[in-house]
Order: C-alpha cells, then structure tokens, then sequence
C-alpha cells in the first residue's frame, strides 16, 4: 500500500477518533454519513422493516459513489466500517430488549464482529473481516422476522444452531464477495445498472 493511501487510513481513523478540526471532511463524506445513520434509525421502530431498511441504505453506498463528486470518500472501508457501527449499534439496542438465546447470540455475535473490526484497523488487512464475518447483521434479521410474523415460534437450541448456520453462510459469501474477490472494487451499482440495460437492450 502506498504512503498517501496509508496516509489517508490513518487520517480518516483519526478525524473519527479524536475529531480534529484540522481533519478535513468532504461534503461526499457528509451527505452519504449522514444518509447511512438516518438509515439506522428506523430498526428503533419496527425491527424487522428498519433493519432491511438499514441494509438496502448501506448499499446505496454504490449507487452514490456513482451519483455524487463532491470531494470523495478517501479510504472507502475504513470509511464504510466505522459507519457501519451506527447500524449495529441501534441493531444491538433493539436485540437487547429480546430474551433468551436470540438475545445472547446477539451480544456474541456483536462482540465478535467488533473484535474483528479492531482488528481490521489495526493489520490494514481486508482479508481479516471474512475471519470475523458480521453474522449479527444477518441473526438480527432472522430473528427480527421471526417475532414478527411468527411470535409463537420457540428456539430451540437445534434451531438456533440451524439459524446461525443459514445465517453463517449467507453473510460469508457476502463477505467474500465484498472482501475476498472485491467484485464491487470494480464498479458502481451504475455503471452495473448501465451495462445490464445496454445487455437486456441490445444496446
């Protein structure tokens, strides 16, 4: 990795840190900051709803990449990591009101992520987060779709394990696709978008 690329990790780890004025923002930083923690939000509301709500904002990172030149984003995942703890946190305030195994997993998982997370900071390595994959995001939908459509439902130990695995699963080849094959270092969601109009148009 080159100095300035360092330079610009450490620095974007340092404005979140200790909020230096000297640290400078662009407005691209600010408008997607500030739509990714509206998009955090609702989950405090209506958990199941909110939490989608929360993921589909999260992508949109690729859409106004595309959209938006108002300075940049710098280092894009460490800026996109330290975002994503706003989602998780108000995910981890509305798991905390659960019970029982959909509760502690929850915080385990939460823990894990966070762990990993430091980690990343630290190595400056992106291969360490399929190591510490973000299953919470994923047990948190699971379990917030199950008390909402089927309250009655009652996890088992067998069916924790068996949601946890979907759950595993799932968000590892995400992971990996984000992480390991860095596909969507590529592009953006709109030149994507573009080029399967063109294909669909014969264009």
């Amino acid at each position: 990795m080159s100095d300035r690329s360092n330079y610009t990790r450490w620095q974007t780890y340092w404005c979140a840190l200790e909020g230096r004025k000297r640290c400078r923002v662009t407005a691209e930083q600010l408008v997607i900051g500030l739509i990714r923690i509206g998009g955090s939000l609702p989950v405090l509301r209506w958990a199941f709803a909110g939490a989608l709500i929360a993921i589909l904002v999260d992508f949109s990172d690729l859409f106004w990449r595309g959209w938006l030149d108002l300075g940049g984003l710098g280092d894009y995942q460490s800026f996109d990591k330290w975002l994503d703890l706003v989602y998780m946190a108000t995910f981890l305030v509305v798991a905390l009101r659960w019970n029982g195994p959909a509760r502690n997993v929850a915080i385990v998982l939460f823990a894990y992520r966070i762990v990993g997370v430091g980690v990343f900071v630290f190595i400056d390595s992106r291969t360490v987060l399929l190591f510490f994959p973000n299953v919470f995001e994923f047990w948190f939908v699971g379990i917030a779709a199950q008390r909402h459509w089927w309250p009655e439902f009652r996890l088992t130990g067998r069916r924790v394990a068996m949601l946890f695995l979907v759950a595993l699963a799932l968000k590892m080849g995400q992971e990996w696709s984000l992480h390991g094959g860095q596909y969507f270092d590529r592009w953006v969601a709109t030149d994507l978008v573009e080029h399967w109009w063109r294909w669909l148009t014969g264009g």
